[in-house]
């Protein structure tokens, strides 16, 4: 035991000691910087041999140590305030949280109170009357579809977006419950006038120039297919032509870049977080969310859609689109439903809305995948390739264009204008003919899309034969693509010589240019 205390003698007591001597060294430190007297009995002794020079420096040296002294000051007293800031008492801490949340929701119920206002003033200078509002669905009343052109008239109070696991779609409900003003639709437009109007403000409004043709392929796609596809070389104008359509009928259009990493459906419905206890709400759910308010056409772009393998991620909504019935389109989100959940969630599923259409922007290079058939034959492909020519026209002005009118223009065009006859017995014999040389044949769904792509084309200003030279290049033929072509160039040169001898003479040109693609490439 003696030993010890003799170590820890001549050991810890010297690390004592030498902590005692800087404790007194401080100390004395702070003596001799604040012992004014002394320094003034000091400066006596020697100020009677000063000179002036002496003065100066005298001077200076005090100067230098009264900023020191109030240096040392400032910083001792941040010291002692993040000292006592640190050690705010629970309670108080609770106290402060609760008065800010206070504070951030009356400044939200006031935002909404004068956008309130604000749209019944809009209402009386429009004349307009509120419309009859829909009671929310009691729990344990069993669920009915609600028809998407009314769902903008449930009601139920302002939820604090922050107090919400899902901010940006309790966002949405806030804005349509307080701000949103229905357009007025024009609803006396032709699909003709939609595709010369369209191209006509792409060209004067946006500097982008397509050709005729090219809108009606567009137009009529969206009464034959939920899904569309953009192919083709880079820079043509891809997402272009999406975007200046939402451009157009002024509902801008939602832009979904498409990550390398995708491979599964949270990607575009996004995910509860167990943690946060937030939903990760993404650009894809919210455009498809609050389509549900409005009846404006609306356009989601997968942009480079597939950068990853489309078959992964995008094959339950594929699945959805598929559908015969509107009302069994839906995404399911969540498991459970909380009390303060968006109003259109219901049993934790989202309703993918009549007015919504996704269209898919391809790249053909290496750095992409290729697009599987089941994603092609639900879609409806459309090749950019080339630039149109510029032109000059009139400035033209957007068109506000309701989906109920869009999808009657669609059903008229299919009862005006279907496949003749005399075209469908084409249509079997070409069948007939690649069964036997090519083994390949059209499947139900193709001939369905054919029986809607023609009328809507030729009610947007086209021609049966230009439609069905279209749809059976971008439908049939690009089934070839599965075949080894490099042992089949006299089967496709006779094939296009039965083209010219079953359509006419050269009536079928891109099905004729795309078979001699194909034969250049093999």
């Amino acid at each position: 035991m003696d030993n010890f205390f003799r170590y820890f003698y001549q050991d810890i007591g010297r690390v004592f000691r030498a902590l005692l001597e800087a404790v007194i060294a401080f100390f004395n430190f702070l003596n001799y910087l604040l012992n004014f007297p002394m320094r003034v009995q000091i400066i006596q002794q020697y100020e009677e041999d000063f000179t002036t020079i002496d003065w100066i420096l005298l001077l200076v040296v005090n100067l230098a140590l009264v900023a020191l002294i109030v240096l040392l000051c400032v910083l001792f007293a941040k010291l002692l305030r993040k000292i006592f800031r640190r050690y705010i008492p629970a309670r108080k801490y609770d106290e402060l949280v609760k008065q800010v949340k206070e504070l951030k929701r009356d400044l939200i119920r006031a935002n909404y109170e004068k956008d309130r206002l604000l749209a019944m003033k809009m209402d009386q200078f429009s004349g307009g009357e509120e419309e009859p509002r829909e009671e929310p669905q009691k729990e344990g009343e069993e669920e009915e579809f609600v028809p998407t052109s009314n769902r903008n008239t449930i009601h139920s109070p302002c939820v604090d977006p922050q107090e919400s696991r899902f901010f940006r779609l309790t966002s949405v409900d806030n804005y349509y419950k307080t701000s949103y003003v229905p357009p007025v639709y024009d609803n006396e437009i032709t699909l003709a006038e939609l595709c010369d109007k369209f191209r006509q403000y792409s060209a004067s409004r946006l500097g982008l120039y397509y050709d005729l043709d090219m809108m009606r392929s567009f137009i009529a796609s969206l009464g034959t297919a939920r899904i569309i596809i953009l192919q083709g070389i880079s820079g043509t104008g891809k997402t272009s032509l999406p975007y200046a359509f939402g451009k157009f009928i002024e509902n801008p259009t939602s832009v979904v870049s498409v990550q390398p990493a995708w491979r599964e459906r949270t990607e575009l419905y996004g995910y509860f977080n167990e943690f946060s206890k937030k939903y990760s709400e993404t650009d894809f759910l919210r455009a498809v969310y609050e389509a549900n308010y409005y009846r404006d056409p609306h356009m989601v772009i997968l942009d480079e859609m597939n950068i990853a393998r489309v078959e992964y991620y995008f094959a339950e909504m594929l699945s959805i689109l598929e559908m015969p019935r509107q009302e069994e389109r839906i995404m399911d989100i969540v498991s459970a439903t909380w009390d303060n959940d968006p109003c259109l969630i219901h049993n934790g599923k989202v309703q993918i809305s009549d007015n919504v259409w996704f269209v898919g922007t391809i790249n053909n290079d290496d750095s992409t995948f290729a697009v599987a058939d089941k994603v092609y034959d639900r879609a409806i492909p459309i090749d950019l390739d080339s630039r149109a020519d510029p032109f000059e026209c009139e400035l033209a002005e957007p068109v506000h264009i309701s989906t109920d009118h869009l999808n009657n223009l669609f059903r008229e065009a299919k009862e005006m204008y279907p496949v003749t006859p005399d075209m469908l017995d084409k249509l079997e014999e070409l069948n007939n003919y690649l069964i036997h040389n090519f083994r390949l044949a059209f499947g139900n769904r193709i001939m369905k899309q054919i029986g809607d792509f023609v009328p809507c084309f030729i009610a947007c200003g086209g021609t049966e034969q230009q439609a069905i030279d279209f749809i059976v290049a971008k439908k049939v033929l690009r089934k070839f693509e599965s075949l080894n072509l490099g042992f089949m160039k006299d089967e496709l040169t006779k094939f296009n010589s039965y083209l010219d001898k079953l359509f006419g003479k050269n009536v079928m040109k891109i099905s004729k240019e795309y078979v001699d693609i194909l034969k250049k490439n093999n």
